[in-house]
């Protein structure tokens, strides 16, 4: 592990993807030794008590700690966001911990690229027939991405955020690994961060439980520490996306055709954007055995019914693949799959193409509501393979 203290890298073993937590290697620990008193790091403070925790903790261990807000909501989504990351009581409470830590703190404002980059791309994924996961795309564009840009205009050689997460430094290359804490590892929200991203991004919550960090705002007397915990969307936080893309004028109702596996006409819809792989309810039509959305046909605006037992698949496509422990995946890779954030994940054969840009998924087991738009995230252990976007 890399010691978020020194940077040193105690030693572990090589397995066949790269670095391992093999049976009988050493648990990783932090290094008792002080880092400069100067060295710079620019922490990601949304809000929320994990962001507040992990600035804590860096100054705690002698880093020189910068807060920085991105101000990302777009000025229509206020009203519904009050108190989430793209919402001003947020700002409120992580410019308060900034003063209460006594670090320096700037909101800045990055809200016209995340409407470009990510709410631009979620409402054209729902208008492809696929269901998106903005989070991984904000992740990477904006808070590894513009906040480290942010961050070297201002000195900083690193940045840090609240996610459970570890990163190691294994011979010439950074290796992602799950969150100690199973129930909030978020290690599948990073899986498309690049080397470069990587190489300066510091996790200081990836050894500890969600217990920890409110233990740790609490005894530095943050405000934040008992704040109640976001789990959705934030510029969607009553999880009506339809309705949001209609309000933000992103989408228009357009009536098009429910048909079943024989293309028989059951009903009519307002849009496919309005629908996601494995819905049951507010179909709209009647039916004397339960029916699911099994596919979306973008080209010709219609939604596809059928069976539970059309969800299964065994065997899918992964787009966009990024490998993290090397440049050239091997030919094939045997891993364990989640093929959502919330999935308990399933051994997969991994088969990557030629190229490395794309991937052939083969299930051992079938799995329901296998999703095109979502994040395919592969695992060796607690290893970050790679990942890629399910296909169609």
């Amino acid at each position: 592990m890399l010691c978020i203290k020194c940077s040193r890298v105690p030693r572990i073993e090589t397995g066949e993807l790269g670095c391992s937590l093999a049976t009988g290697v050493q648990k990783p620990m932090v290094c008792q030794v002080d880092v400069p008193k100067k060295f710079r790091v620019v922490v990601g403070l949304s809000g929320g008590v994990d962001s507040s925790a992990a600035a804590s903790l860096l100054l705690q261990q002698g880093y020189d700690v910068i807060g920085i807000t991105l101000k990302l909501w777009p000025q229509d989504c206020i009203s519904r966001a009050e108190d989430k990351c793209c919402g001003p009581q947020a700002v409120m409470d992580a410019r308060a911990v900034a003063h209460k830590l006594g670090i320096p703190y700037y909101l800045i404002d990055e809200a016209a690229d995340f409407q470009k980059q990510v709410i631009t791309y979620f409402a054209e994924e729902y208008k492809a027939g696929r269901t998106p996961n903005p989070c991984v795309v904000c992740n990477e564009r904006l808070k590894f991405g513009n906040l480290i840009n942010r961050a070297r205009q201002l000195g900083a050689e690193y940045i840090a955020t609240g996610h459970f997460a570890r990163i190691e430094k294994c011979g010439d290359r950074h290796v992602l690994r799950r969150g100690r804490d199973p129930k909030k590892d978020q290690s599948y929200f990073l899986f498309s961060l690049r080397q470069e991203q990587l190489a300066r991004a510091i996790f200081p919550l990836g050894e500890l439980t969600k217990s920890d960090t409110r233990d740790i705002a609490r005894e530095s007397q943050l405000k934040t520490a008992d704040k109640e915990e976001s789990m959705e969307i934030c510029f969607v936080p009553d999880k009506d996306y339809g309705r949001f893309l209609q309000q933000a004028n992103l989408v228009q109702k357009h009536r098009g055709e429910i048909v079943d596996a024989h293309g028989c006409v059951l009903g009519h819809h307002d849009g496919i954007e309005f629908y996601t792989i494995g819905q049951r309810k507010r179909l709209g039509i009647s039916s004397p055995r339960p029916l699911y959305v099994v596919d979306l046909d973008a080209a010709n605006n219609r939604v596809m019914v059928g069976d539970e037992s059309a969800l299964e698949r065994s065997e899918f496509r992964v787009q966009r693949c990024n490998w993290i422990p090397f440049d050239t995946p091997p030919a094939s890779i045997e891993a364990t799959v989640k093929i959502r954030y919330n999935h308990p994940g399933t051994p997969a054969t991994v088969i990557p193409d030629d190229a490395g840009d794309g991937a052939t998924v083969r299930l051992r087991t079938p799995q329901r509501a296998v999703t095109p738009g979502q994040a395919c995230v592969f695992y060796e252990d607690d290893l970050v393979v790679g990942g890629g976007w399910i296909a169609r």
